[in-house]
């Protein structure tokens, strides 16, 4: 026998004992490559943006119209007190200083914007005694180069306005929520650093048409949500250090029944394990330590190209109401997640110590650690991209997806103004009251503030005695927090909304 045979045939016989050594394992894994590309996303979103847009029209055009009024503001004087002075239209630019009070703008196209100096900002401070730093009703509502620390309930809240936009603000420690638009249609929320703060450093709630971006938000309970909402774009967000990350649900018993079309996109979402210090009782204070991204009951969700790194008990989580054990069934909210779709996302570290809770509902399928991805229903209408790549559970029957992008669609702003909600469409007693009453007091469930359905029963023929209340409220439940006096409302509009909160039996929004 020549070297050359001996050589072949050593070959074959080292490839014959690799194959009986193997023959016994797992298969290898194969991987299939797309012949056609694959269809571009759509959605009632994107096709409304898409409508309403013009060849050539810029991304995130929108911009607060101005009248050529300019109102300063040097520290010593009053912030609201130029607010009062100003006409639709007007700018404020709010020097460098201290300002102790609270800001309310019900007048349309108001921009209300800091000037920084030298890295000194005009400073909201509450002092731990005020509730909230700027509330909004205006549509047209600019909010911009604040530090506001140390309000009770909110850094900035919207009740009700459109066309609004929030940026380049500091918020650190304002009790309930940091940002808050409630209520409106077509805004942005972008380049904020929010922290410490007891539900969400930015909620967005029964809202459309809104993107929430570039944003950095730590040491909270929940980092970004968006609740009874839809068209959002969550993007390009840096979320980290809170209990649950970035946060897309339905609260049953809101008067706005369904969340869906949610773009959560190439964020940062990485260590998420704070501990939950969310008022007791309240539905944040059920998110495990340890949530990357929680999905809950809303509908056409797309998770892309995240990092989603390090949270404790799950990256992603996709889940229905049994989530929420303090909240009532809702029967006008269907409770599951429908038609998730997951693509490209890159996920390490996540479940490495899960929380209790977590253990508990996963017991039969838990391993030593979490999943990456959860699906606690069990979906058949989901689909995912390279599943292969995750560590799962409960996402058997997903399918691939159809499309690998949503890149085509840049952002869920319409291109132009939307009009303000007119008492047309919904009465003055309605519109408060979802513009904001609605957004701590579900019918049935408990949110920051008793249900309606309790509030209901203690003032039965007297919405004059809410009406009172409400413009100056005392603290009268231990296990709830204080509420905000809403006396920037006129007396008429607080009864009209306490008198519609007394007939109001849990009917669907128009």
């Amino acid at each position: 026998m020549n070297k050359a045979t001996m050589i072949i045939g050593a070959v074959v016989l080292l490839a014959g004992g690799y194959f009986v050594g193997k023959s016994g394992q797992k298969p290898a894994t194969v991987i299939k490559v797309d012949s056609e590309p694959k269809a571009a996303f759509t959605s009632s979103g994107a096709e409304e943006v898409a409508a309403a847009t013009t060849q050539g029209a810029l991304v995130r055009s929108l911009v607060t119209p101005t009248s050529g009024e300019l109102i300063i503001v040097s520290e010593g004087e009053s912030i609201q007190d130029a607010v009062v002075a100003a006409s639709p239209g007007a700018v404020i630019k709010v020097m460098p200083g201290v300002y102790k009070e609270t800001v309310y703008i019900d007048k349309d196209n108001i921009t209300l914007s800091g000037v920084i100096e030298e890295g000194r900002y005009p400073v909201l401070e509450g002092e731990g005694l005020r509730n909230d730093a700027v509330l909004y009703s205006g549509n047209g509502v600019t909010v911009e180069n604040l530090y506001i620390t140390h309000y009770k309930g909110n850094g900035i809240m919207g009740q009700a306005g459109n066309n609004f936009i929030i940026r380049n603000n500091f918020i650190v420690d304002t009790g309930i929520y940091g940002i808050f638009p409630q209520l409106g249609k077509n805004g942005i929320v972008s380049h904020n650093i929010v922290s410490g703060i007891e539900d969400a450093a930015i909620y967005v709630g029964m809202s459309d048409n809104v993107d929430v971006v570039f944003n950095q938000v730590f040491e909270s309970v929940a980092g970004i949500e968006i609740e009874n909402s839809r068209h959002a774009l969550v993007e390009a967000n840096f979320v980290y250090n809170n209990t649950g990350g970035i946060l897309a649900f339905i609260t049953p018993g809101l008067p706005i029944k369904t969340c869906g079309d949610v773009l959560i996109r190439n964020n940062f979402i990485v260590d998420n394990n704070h501990e939950n210090f969310a008022i007791e009782g309240s539905l944040v204070s059920n998110i495990p330590v340890g949530t990357g991204v929680l999905v809950m009951a809303c509908d056409d969700v797309v998770v892309e190209g995240n990092i989603i790194t390090g949270n404790d008990s799950v990256g992603i989580t996709l889940t229905d109401f049994s989530l929420a054990g303090n909240a009532a069934n809702d029967p006008e909210s269907e409770p599951n997640p429908n038609r998730p779709r997951i693509l490209n996302n890159i996920m390490r570290d996540n479940g490495n110590d899960p929380a209790p809770v977590v253990r508990a509902a996963l017991a039969a399928m838990l391993e030593s650690t979490g999943p990456d991805i959860v699906d606690t229903v069990g979906m058949d209408d989901g689909c995912i991209l390279n599943p292969e790549r995750y560590r799962t559970i409960g996402l058997g029957k997903y399918t691939e997806c159809e499309f690998s992008t949503t890149a085509n669609v840049a952002s869920y702003m319409l291109p132009e103004p939307v009009p303000g909600r007119s008492m047309e469409d919904l009465d003055k007693g309605k519109l408060a009251y979802y513009g904001v009453c609605a957004g701590c007091h579900a019918y049935s469930a408990r949110m920051i503030g008793p249900p309606t359905q309790i509030i209901q029963a203690l003032y039965m023929d007297n919405p004059q005695g809410i009406a009172d209340y409400a413009a100056n409220p005392v603290k009268k439940r231990p296990d709830y927090p204080e509420m905000p006096p809403q006396s920037h409302l006129d007396e008429e509009t607080r009864l009209a909304a306490a008198e519609y909160m007394l007939r109001v039996k849990e009917a669907a929004a128009p």
